[in-house]
């Protein structure tokens, strides 16, 4: 049985292919000895070295666009849209409190110290601490103070954390890396519903994130549509920077995820980001 490195990037709901790049690593004869992430790959990571992935997956699969809605917690605060205190919560009853230094498996979480413009490597203290600063995406969620420090998303500086595994004795490295180029719009793109009833829970969220856009920026006149540039900007930017990463220390095996596979909030999807992340484990691994 070979020993790995796994090393999750980040990239929102992209995320929950990690799911099924481990399940297949599990089921071909692979041990996963150490744990480097940011963002949603310190949240997967972070949850499957803890040994709760099962709890998770099937949460995580039996959740609908209202769940998700009543998981976000505003804030009032122009540094993010949602605090995340409930999401936290939730998640740690679902798995426990847990410490990374009593995990059965080496775990980094990586996030980003934004006033130092430095990398934050997380390996000690309380699991959901180390979860929230790292998935602390820019304008959705506030920054997180850690150590007396606000703290960000780890894929700002480092989508793909290869460097926390290079002093682990393991027989490989396996990335994965969620900023994949984009699919082509012509491919196998699943055709969104577009029932009345999918019509009208769409006009009614679009008002609801209206209403929270107007009260959190009120009149300064920004586009709607900022957000959503913003965001295009943002998964630009880490694709970039992942590919110099993954060029400048590559590892043994690169598990690529198209970040046009669905949208950063798109946790709905998670039977069909897991069952992607899966196949494409097959494709490079098999």
């Amino acid at each position: 049985m070979k020993s790995i490195s796994l090393v999750l990037g980040s990239g929102g709901a992209r995320g929950l292919a990690h799911i099924g790049v481990i399940r297949w690593l599990e089921e071909n004869g692979y041990r996963i000895v150490s744990i480097s992430g940011s963002s949603m790959g310190a949240l997967v990571g972070g949850i499957y070295a803890a040994g709760k992935l099962d709890e998770y997956e099937r949460w995580v699969r039996a959740i609908d666009k209202l769940d998700i809605m009543t998981l976000l917690d505003l804030s009032w605060n122009k540094s993010g849209l949602v605090k995340g205190d409930k999401i936290i919560e939730t998640l740690i009853d679902l798995v426990g409190e847990q410490h990374i230094e009593e995990l059965p498996i080496r775990f980094t979480a990586v996030a980003t110290d934004l006033q130092q413009e430095k990398e934050v490597w997380i390996n000690s203290g309380r699991l959901f601490d180390a979860i929230r600063a790292s998935i602390s995406m820019p304008m959705f969620f506030t920054p997180y103070r850690y150590n007396g420090r606000p703290l960000i998303d780890g894929g700002v500086l480092n989508p793909v954390p290869i460097a926390p595994t290079f002093g682990d004795e393991s027989d490989l490295t396996i990335a994965v890396n969620l900023g994949g180029r984009p699919k082509p719009q012509d491919g196998e793109k699943p055709k969104r519903s577009d029932s009345k009833s999918d019509r009208d829970f769409r006009e009614k969220i679009g008002n609801y994130i209206e209403k929270l856009r107007s009260s959190l920026l009120p009149g300064n006149g920004v586009d709607p549509g900022f957000y959503d540039i913003a965001n295009q900007s943002l998964d630009a930017m880490q694709s970039t920077i992942a590919r110099q990463k993954l060029a400048a220390y590559p590892p043994d095996f690169t598990i690529e995820i198209h970040r046009n596979a669905c949208g950063t909030l798109d946790f709905d999807r998670a039977d069909e980001m897991i069952t992607l992340g899966y196949r494409r484990a097959g494709e490079v691994l098999g």
